[in-house]
Parts: C-alpha cells; structure tokens; sequence
C-alpha cells in the first residue's frame, strides 16, 4: 500500500462518526496536561503526548526538527510523538486524555468530529492548504475545474468528498462528467487509460510514475481552501493549559523556521530519526512542503496560521454537499480558537 493509499484511508468518513458517536458521549472530554516533577531546567516541566493522525514522514518535519535541536526542551515540554496509522486512532486518545493533542491530515476530520459531538477545537494548521491534487498530462491538461469536462477522471473511493466539493464550488455539472474508481497506483494515467488522476503532491515517489511534465491542479483552483496537518485538543485543554499549548506551539514553529532555513539540514535530521524514509526523495519533496507550510497567510501571520473565514467556507461546503447528513452542523467558534495562535504571535516565524 503506498503512502497515498494510506493517508487516504486514514481520512475518517461521515458514517465512522456517526457510528462512533455514542462512544464518544460517553469519554470525558480528557483532563488537561498534567505536570511532571520539577527539573532541573524548569519547574514547570511538562509530559506532552500528541497523536497524529499518520506516520510520521514530511508532513511532520518541523516538529521532528524541534525535538533534535531541543526546542521542546527550551519551553521546558518532554514530547512524546505518538504516530498514527491504518488501523490506529487518532481522535480517541485525545478525547480520553491519552494524549493531550493530536494532528488531523485535514480539517474536515476536525468538522466531522465536531459535528458527531466530540469536544475538539482546532488551534493551527501546519499547511496553508491540504495537498491533494488532480493530475493531468500536457496531452489532455486540467489547469481549472472546467478542464474535466470530456476527461476520463480517475478518483480513489476516498477521495469522492473532495471531489464533490470541486464539483459544487465549481459549478460543474456531474453528469456530464466522467469519473470512475481507480487505486493509488499512478500507473493508468501514464499509460493512457485516464485523462487525470488524485493524489496528494508530496508522494514524491508514487508520482514519478507519471514523469516530470505532470500537470497539477490544487483544490484551490476552484476557490476551496482547505488547510491541512490541523493540530487539535479538547475544550478542556485548551482552556486549562492554553500555556503549555501556546508553548508547544512555539517549540513547533521554530522547527518549522529552522526547516524553512535550512531545509537539507531538516531533512537529514527527519530521516536519521525515521529511517525507513529516503534521503533522496524527502530532498526532492521538501520545496513542495515548504509551498504548502508558508504562503502570504503566514507571511503577515506567522507559521500555523489559519483564517477563521476559511473554517466557516469549509463547513459550508461540507454542509453543501451533505457530509454532516444526520449530523449537527459544526458552529464556527465552537470548532475552533485563535487564542493559541494569539498567545504566540511574536514567536512565529513569518515567511
């Protein structure tokens, strides 16, 4: 299974929600972060355990990049990094308190959670924009969303949401589109079978497939902004120890500061602690990482910043297309908070 097929899978649909639902009415929103005994740097030391959503691998490079050069250890934080998975959770550990915060691949995952009653807020993102992408060849190029019209279009059976979403910003009609169920291989656009595939930009490796003239069209194409790598925590948490949050952030923004600088050196640095990935891959893949972790938002408002008007659009849209179906429609500024981000205004980095 590649890292495409993983990732998609790993994005949790309406129906696991709704299912879970009952479940979830039933764990306490998590107690806050508890302190450990004083060191000898800080008094106020404390154990901070944060469940991603997936493996731990590009998306993830900041925060790895903090651990190794002792940002955490500055804000006087022991983080424990606990990586996701096919068949791991990443919303129940931080709603029982295992883990204190966690990181969803988007924010939709945070509105669907919202929306089937568990009591999390997203307080920064670590991309400007989600990187799933329509892929399409000079011979039969998808540069806007009405390009599809008379291409062969190829999605993964996860991947239909989004879809619809292009297709209702968009405009477009669906029946006159033609769309069909493909896998992760990118195999059947190379070959000719299909005009435009999905996937996500930083796969590196799964797309060299298609060769270096492949076309890209971003879900912003059609007006969607979709923030992604979206870092949570409950009410509670947020509430009670906005401090130790606000210092994590700021321990995670640096890395990601030091990754914009030197980004060889973070990359080095990611795959020494996680050698399963490839150097020479992880060296390609970083410039687009680094597209989708700074951009004008972050320029003006530093790295993690997120637009409140873009959460709002999303969950509009969602609604739209009927992704919170026997479900509560999330509020806004129930789903999530700036505060965190206010807290470290001036120690984000702003590229």
């Amino acid at each position: 299974m590649s890292s495409i097929e993983n990732r998609q899978a790993k994005r949790i649909s309406r129906r696991r929600f709704l299912n879970g639902s009952a479940a979830l009415g039933a764990i306490a929103a998590g107690p806050g972060i508890s302190l450990l005994a004083p060191t000898a740097s800080r008094a106020d030391t404390a154990k901070v355990v944060i469940q991603y959503d997936w493996l731990m691998g590009n998306g993830q490079i900041g925060d790895i990049v903090a651990v190794h050069n002792g940002y955490f250890k500055d804000q006087g934080l022991e983080v424990e990094m606990s990586p996701g998975g096919p068949n791991s959770a990443t919303l129940a550990p931080v709603v029982s308190g295992q883990a204190q915060l966690g990181q969803f691949s988007g924010v939709s995952q945070l509105l669907l959670a919202r929306s089937a009653g568990a009591p999390v807020s997203l307080f920064a993102t670590g991309y400007q924009q989600a990187p799933f992408a329509y892929f399409s060849l000079p011979k039969a190029p998808v540069h806007k969303p009405e390009d599809l019209y008379g291409k062969r279009i190829g999605i993964q059976p996860t991947a239909r949401a989004t879809l619809d979403a292009l297709i209702a910003t968009a405009k477009l009609d669906a029946s006159k589109l033609n769309i069909s169920t493909m896998g992760f291989d990118m195999t059947p656009l190379a070959a000719g079978q299909l005009d435009v595939v999905t996937g996500w930009i930083t796969n590196t490796q799964a797309l060299a497939v298609i060769g270096p003239d492949r076309i890209t069209m971003m879900e912003s194409a059609a007006g969607i902004i979709d923030p992604g790598n979206v870092y949570f925590a409950t009410d509670e948490a947020l509430a009670k120890n906005a401090d130790i949050l606000a210092r994590f952030l700021t321990a995670v923004a640096k890395g990601w500061g030091h990754t914009h600088d030197h980004p060889d050196d973070a990359v080095e640095i990611t795959v020494k602690a996680y050698p399963n990935l490839d150097l020479a891959i992880e060296k390609q893949t970083i410039p687009l990482v680094l597209g989708l972790s700074f951009d004008a938002n972050t320029k003006e408002s530093g790295w993690g910043s997120f637009k409140p008007s873009d959460i709002g659009n999303q969950i509009d849209l969602m609604d739209e297309i009927g992704m919170f179906k026997g479900a509560t429609k999330p509020v806004l500024n129930e789903s999530m908070t700036t505060a965190i981000l206010e807290r470290t205004a001036a120690d984000r980095p702003k590229y």
